[in-house]
């Protein structure tokens, strides 16, 4: 018995030892107050900027420091940007600085994404919004490498997006929403949170995904065809009915948005012309060359658009329509969607361009 009260007191000593020492590895390292500059680069973690602040003379113990994070996680993500700190500052008051100074440490800008907006549009906003150009965005989607990564990391991107015929790989994928981004922030890290977003939108439908014929490929681009053609919808679960009979039957979606697409036109008050609506493209739906989906989306949609193609309204119609309201009118037959036009211009509820 003598032996075991021994040996407990042996531990107990021993672990208050450990814990002494912890404790004074995580004090300051000298009482100089000087401030000095600490940059923290992107992709840097609490954990990974260890050895810069041991080497900075910072922190005593490289060990005691990560102990210190398993125990008492940071709150706040650390971004990248500029820090101010001292010799004189223990573990938990580096820490401090690292998460509610962060982000006044650097300058960061918000970029809201409309639904609808296509790639060259996102571009331009980037472009306008951050420290990248049009071609920083563009160039990061040739890079087969780095799509592969993606694809590895995220469930609903495919090969698909590799197909040759597709403008701009990430297309349909980014989640339109307001995003806080640093202004020095790559291409690569401002797609990281739009597709991380996009995930987390996604998860709620992964059942349906999961029993559609379809592919994800497919749906998001019938997605992105409903954000463009329901815009002025107030029931794109309707819409999307549309063009699954359309799909189911065979025919042509015969969708001008795809057209516009195809040629790159984001003005559309300047029409089509017969030469354009009957161009070979793989975008093309009102050409002769494109049976079903085109290749890929042709704008990001918002999550009403996705929904409603993962939960379409069933019914037998092939026509629609708006009025000026956004009341959606379905025809059996283009001579019934005539006349419901027809029916809406006479009581001035044709509101179409």
């Amino acid at each position: 018995m003598r032996k075991l009260v021994l040996v407990i007191l042996i531990l107990l000593l021993m672990t208050a030892n450990v814990w002494v020492i912890y404790n004074g590895e995580l004090q300051a390292v000298s009482k100089n107050d000087k401030k000095i500059e600490f940059v923290v680069n992107e992709n840097d973690t609490y954990s990974s900027i260890a050895t810069k602040l041991k080497s900075n003379n910072l922190i005593r113990s490289e060990l005691a420091y990560k102990v210190y994070l398993k125990l008492n996680p940071p709150k706040n993500y650390l971004l990248t940007g500029k820090y101010y700190v001292s010799e004189s500052m223990t573990v938990a008051e580096l820490i401090d600085v690292l998460t509610k100074e962060a982000k006044s440490t650097a300058e960061t800008v918000k970029i809201t994404f409309k639904e609808g907006k296509n790639m060259r549009q996102i571009a331009a906003l980037i472009a306008d919004k951050t420290d990248n150009t049009v071609d920083d965005v563009m160039n990061a989607q040739k890079n087969v490498e780095y799509l592969n990564s993606l694809i590895s990391e995220y469930w609903f991107l495919t090969d698909d997006i590799k197909n040759k015929d597709i403008y701009y790989p990430l297309e349909g994928y980014l989640f339109p929403d307001t995003y806080e981004f640093l202004k020095e922030d790559s291409v690569e890290t401002i797609f990281k949170k739009m597709l991380d977003q996009m995930s987390l939108k996604l998860e709620n439908y992964k059942l349906e995904i999961e029993n559609s014929s379809y592919s994800i490929h497919k749906l998001i681009t019938l997605a992105s065809i409903v954000e463009l053609e329901g815009a002025s919808s107030n029931d794109r679960a309707a819409v999307a009915g549309v063009f699954y009979n359309r799909l189911k039957s065979g025919w042509s979606l015969g969708s001008d948005v795809t057209t516009f697409y195809a040629e790159k036109m984001d003005n559309w008050s300047k029409g089509l012309t017969r030469a354009q609506l009957d161009a070979c493209n793989a975008y093309n739906t009102r050409g002769t060359c494109v049976k079903g989906l085109p290749v890929g989306p042709i704008c990001n949609p918002g999550m009403e658009s996705l929904a409603s193609v993962f939960e379409p309204l069933e019914h037998n119609n092939y026509y629609f329509v708006a009025d000026c309201n956004g009341k959606t009118y379905l025809s059996k037959d283009a001579s019934e969607h005539s006349k419901t036009i027809n029916q809406l211009k006479a009581s001035n509820m044709w509101c179409e361009n």
